[in-house]
């Protein structure tokens, strides 16, 4: 069958992988925090509107680009580990312009200053999330183990989505939004510090680093990919804003899931079966909780939702890598990473901008989202992929 799987390397888990991995995890969490929580906050206590909300939630996808541009001149010019630390500084200062903000009850801040503050945020996220996935994790392993060190490295990431948003909203309901805050930059420092005791060597600048490239930015060539991505993480994106603190839960038993299926049901199965499989779980999730408002429909579509976000993530991973050429590693992952967080925050935009219709209408709009995605990928992706793959 025409079928890729990933190995697995018992080699590749050594400490060193452990902690840029575990530091994906909380780097993600901090931001991810964030979903459930701000929103309620910029309404409740800083009277936005709820177009003002979402586009203070989707203009962070605009920041992921910001220095992505930049990133192979920085981490050529600069140590790359220096390059992780101060995008991580950045963010926690951006986490902390939240927090004092919050501390000046007797004012409103200014709509301005919040989409400023996501935009240099989404700027310091992405900038790491691209050194971290594109050269710091390919740079602690061994040729042969690369792509399962991406593979499993992404799975970190993705639980923070659950993992995340799960622990603002208890953390909110149990003390209050600035608690909130502390522990997401607590989170930052952690990933900072695990990090700083991960040993790279060292490694000779290229010569002739132009200043603007998009080597570790985009890969030209995965334009197609980028889009049918985009359209699943829109939708993906408006669901979340419907989920509840049991729901992010059953997200959670989604992945578990998803990790079991891909080890197990896809092991030999038709490379198409993973994306389209993960599409008809995702639309079968919207149709429940369009048709279906009980407890128990809730958690069946949340762990669908997380079945199927593993799954299509985990194979459009690979799509990626197995598509660029051998020195366009690091290029792919940012180009996953971009796809990812643009969709997942311009869907949770406007989600949140759309928040005074029925939520009917939202779910309808991400059914439609995933209904094009499926097409596109039947139609146009797949085959595509098969001609263009370089690996």
């Amino acid at each position: 069958m025409n079928s890729q799987n990933t190995p697995v390397q018992i080699k590749l888990w050594h400490r060193e992988f452990w902690q840029l991995a575990v530091a994906n995890l909380f780097l993600s969490m901090s931001v991810y925090m964030l979903i459930p929580v701000l929103p309620v906050w910029l309404m409740e206590e800083e009277n936005f509107s709820p177009v003002e909300t979402g586009m203070s939630m989707g203009v962070f996808a605009f920041g992921l680009y910001l220095l992505g541009p930049f990133c192979s001149f920085l981490v050529q010019r600069y140590r790359r580990n220096m390059v992780y630390h101060w995008a991580i500084l950045a963010l926690v200062a951006c986490l902390g312009c939240l927090w004092y903000i919050d501390t000046l009850k007797s004012e409103f801040v200014e709509f301005w200053l919040i989409l400023l503050q996501r935009l240099v945020l989404g700027a310091a996220f992405g900038l790491a999330q691209m050194v971290l996935s594109s050269t710091l994790v390919i740079d602690t392993c061994e040729s042969y183990q690369r792509t399962e060190a991406n593979h499993s490295a992404s799975w970190f990431g993705r639980f923070a989505l659950s993992l995340g948003p799960l622990a603002g909203i208890i953390i909110l309901r149990l003390w209050d939004f600035d608690t909130v805050i502390m522990v997401a930059m607590g989170c930052a420092a952690f990933a900072l510090v695990l990090i700083s005791l991960v040993e790279f060597p060292f490694r000779a600048p290229e010569e002739h680093t132009h200043l603007f490239s998009n080597d570790r930015f985009m890969l030209g060539q995965g334009w197609i990919l980028f889009i049918n991505l985009l359209l699943i993480t829109l939708a993906l994106g408006m669901m979340l804003v419907q989920m509840d603190i049991v729901a992010y839960g059953m997200l959670m038993v989604g992945f578990l899931l998803a990790l079991l299926a891909q080890r197990f049901m896809f092991r030999d199965a038709e490379l198409k079966s993973e994306v389209v499989t993960g599409l008809i779980l995702l639309i079968a999730a919207q149709l429940i909780m369009l048709t279906q408002h009980t407890e128990a429909a809730s958690y069946i579509s949340s762990a669908f939702t997380g079945m199927a976000t593993g799954i299509i993530g985990s194979r459009f991973l690979l799509f990626f890598i197995k598509l660029s050429r051998h020195c366009q590693r690091g290029t792919s992952q940012s180009t996953f990473m971009l796809a990812w967080e643009t969709g997942l925050a311009i869907g949770i935009g406007v989600a949140y901008g759309w928040s005074e219709q029925l939520p009917f209408s939202i779910m309808l709009l991400a059914l439609v989202l995933s209904g094009i995605a499926l097409l596109m990928y039947n139609v146009l992706t797949h085959a595509w992929f098969m001609k263009h793959k370089n690996r």
